[in-house]
């Protein structure tokens, strides 16, 4: 089943695509940015940019036209429609919100008004539960490893590194890459037909590589401010571990089901666990500055799916009402 292209779908795209891409640069692509600082971004774009084509490439054709992986083809929850001037605004409050570096999640940002009430509800589970796994697993890692390899890396912090984690971590983030675009180009998609032909699948996959140019040329954009807060994210080897475990954990979520779902919360999680578990076993800072950190971050996603589902709702009668 598919809708045709009409003006707003390429707007929303087109906000959709930057916005997504800006905004989850944190989880995907911070630490491999932080850590590699050295290397020009050209560098690094190159190879992100070659990951996406890959993965784009390889949904298409596996998914005959669709690029979303199928997470957009159940049309009970995420039923095609014809895109009007208010499905554009989702997208465009996110780009907003990502310019003040605020973790927001981008697919209730962006699906909740596409979605049905099963649909929603269903996306809001699976997230919920990949924020609590998510937090457990960082938390029992770093349980584990903060005694042992987070304090060798801490004490070797300014020693040379071994060339292995060079190709440890760049492995690990084109990991990481690879499976968040196969969950999170349902955000960008479904502004766009669920079948794409040649033209427009290759067309929209141009558009997503510039604004990722744009991306890393920015160093990450605003949001990298909330990743800097976080303890050792900078040293490539506590990066590479970072990165592998969040790719494992979304690659778990992926293979789970179709259900779209937030990967920022999977992040958020995972991180608040490293978090606790670091700073109660090392005492880097006081338990209440810990947990300030954690909720904090906790209540701006949250803040974003409030958003979401007020816009969801009142967007549309707002439309009906305006006639």
């Amino acid at each position: 089943m598919t809708f045709d292209i009409s003006f707003f779908a390429i707007v929303g795209f087109l906000f959709a695509a930057y916005a997504v891409v800006a905004n989850d640069a944190l989880q995907t692509l911070g630490t491999f940015i932080n850590s590699n600082r050295h290397i020009h971004w050209t560098g690094l774009y190159a190879f992100a940019v070659t990951i996406l084509i890959i993965i784009f490439a390889y949904g298409w054709v596996q998914n005959g036209g669709d690029p979303s992986y199928g997470r957009l083809m159940n049309t009970a929850k995420y039923p095609p429609i014809d895109v009007q001037w208010y499905h554009t605004l989702p997208p465009l409050v996110l780009l907003v919100i990502t310019r003040f570096g605020v973790p927001v999640s981008t697919s209730f940002m962006v699906l909740t008004i596409f979605a049905t009430g099963a649909g929603l509800q269903s996306m809001l589970t699976k997230s919920l539960i990949g924020y609590g796994v998510a937090f457990a697993v960082g938390a029992v890692i770093y349980a584990m490893l903060t005694p042992t390899l987070e304090r060798y890396f801490k004490k070797t912090a300014d020693q040379a590194k071994n060339p292995i984690w060079v190709v440890l971590q760049w492995t690990s983030t084109g990991y990481l890459w690879s499976v968040w675009l196969m969950q999170d180009f349902a955000n960008i998609f479904v502004f766009l037909p669920r079948e794409l032909s040649l033209l427009e699948g290759f067309g929209a996959m141009a558009v997503m590589a510039g604004l990722l140019a744009v991306t890393f040329a920015s160093g990450g954009g605003p949001v990298q401010r909330i990743l800097k807060t976080k303890t050792a994210v900078t040293d490539i080897r506590s990066a590479t571990i970072i990165d592998f475990t969040y790719a494992t954990l979304l690659f778990y979520f992926k293979e789970m089901n179709n259900i779209p779902m937030s990967t920022t919360w999977v992040f958020l999680g995972l991180m608040a666990g490293r978090e606790v578990a670091i700073a109660t076993l090392d005492k880097v800072r006081a338990p209440r500055a810990t947990f300030q950190i954690v909720f904090s971050d906790a209540g701006k996603a949250f803040f974003g799916l409030v958003i979401s589902v007020v816009m969801a709702l009142g967007l549309p009668r707002l439309a009906a009402m305006a006639g």
